[in-house]
């Protein structure tokens, strides 16, 4: 019987990934219309703070400015990331002799017979196709905003009638609360999660353009956009988002000054670990109970699913999963599993 149980787990999940992989283009607009929600809520939320804004303005324009604010923003940074790859796209050529530039130096500085090998690795690297590939990539992501904004919509219009479907699905008032204790506390950590995590990256990604700005690194606006969305990818993310400006002043400099290298990888580096690995646990706390080897086959699993931005909505997937898990006493065993510290409570056992 066990290996029957054994054998359907692994189907349904079999199943399920299946399911990602091809549902793709539907689901992966629909969570980002979600985490846009999540943000407008936000927003939402920090005006009610004001009194004469909670009592005299009505909820539906405070949704209205939220959203307003929220896609203005992500227009305005949309377009200068465009415009970045764009000009990144148009100097990849003399980028691509200053790599050349940049294996000889490094045959010459070090005494290594490694030139032909470095010059056959570099010429299979073709930066004009990766900053193509690149900003296709973008425009690919842009291309389904429509689809976003029409989930994002339509979600905003159910909000408000959400509630009373679940009364109407669980009539029992004890399954109903249960129910809803369980939305309240994956809305708590959710939101806890992507606001804070929205503001560290916000802080790191500013830093980190004004120490670029200052180094001389060319894009550095892209650089720090490029930063503030490879902060939403745990344990990796920081250390790409590092790598990437430093490998650029390499190959800007073409191998003749190292300078501005080193001075990247002190200062950007010394942002990211200022931020993730004080500011950030401070700020956060251990809400989020996820153990950290749980974390990294997340990270594993839902990148291999959806890529990048599978990557960036590990955490609050695995966020959801835990809560979910936690209430069902079939798969309470998996909750405390994937917790930090095995310490799980149910309130429906």
């Amino acid at each position: 019987m066990k290996l029957q149980k054994i054998g359907l787990i692994f189907f349904i999940i079999f199943c399920v990934i299946t399911l990602l992989i091809i549902a793709k283009g539907i689901i992966l607009p629909l969570i980002l219309a979600i985490f846009l929600w999540f943000i407008i809520k936000e927003i939402r939320e920090f005006m009610d703070k004001a009194e004469w804004v909670k009592t005299k303005i009505p909820r539906a324009i405070k949704t209205a400015v939220a959203s307003v604010v929220i896609l203005f923003v992500i227009g305005l940074i949309s377009n200068l990331i465009i415009s970045n790859v764009q000009d990144l796209y148009n100097e990849a050529s003399s980028y691509q002799e200053n790599l050349e530039k940049v294996a000889d130096q490094i045959e010459t500085k070090f005494g290594l017979n490694i030139g032909e090998n470095i010059n056959n690795f570099i010429g299979d690297i073709d930066l004009t196709s990766i900053g193509k590939n690149l900003l296709d990539s973008f425009s690919e992501l842009f291309s389904s905003a429509f689809m976003i904004l029409l989930y994002l919509i339509f979600i905003l219009m159910e909000e408000t009638s959400f509630l009373n479907k679940l009364k109407a699905i669980y009539e029992k008032p004890n399954e109903f609360e249960d129910v809803n204790k369980l939305l309240i506390e994956i809305d708590q950590s959710l939101s806890k999660y992507i606001s804070i995590k929205t503001l560290l990256s916000l802080i790191t990604a500013i830093c980190s353009y004004v120490a670029l700005k200052l180094i001389g690194i060319d894009f550095a606006f892209f650089w720090a956009a490029c930063i503030f969305i490879l902060n939403f990818i745990p344990s990796i993310g920081s250390l790409i988002a590092t790598l990437f400006p430093a490998l650029m002043a390499l190959v800007q400099y073409g191998g003749t000054d190292f300078t501005p290298f080193i001075l990247v990888l002190i200062f950007v580096g010394a942002i990211q670990l200022l931020v993730g690995n004080f500011l950030e646990p401070k700020m956060m706390g251990n809400s989020l109970n996820i153990s950290s080897l749980v974390v990294i086959l997340s990270l594993s699993v839902w990148g291999a699913i959806w890529g990048i931005i599978g990557m960036i909505l590990s955490v609050p997937i695995t966020v959801m999963m835990i809560l979910i898990f936690s209430k069902i006493k079939g798969t309470k065993d998996v909750a405390i599993l994937l917790s930090e510290k095995g310490t799980i409570k149910s309130t429906l056992d």
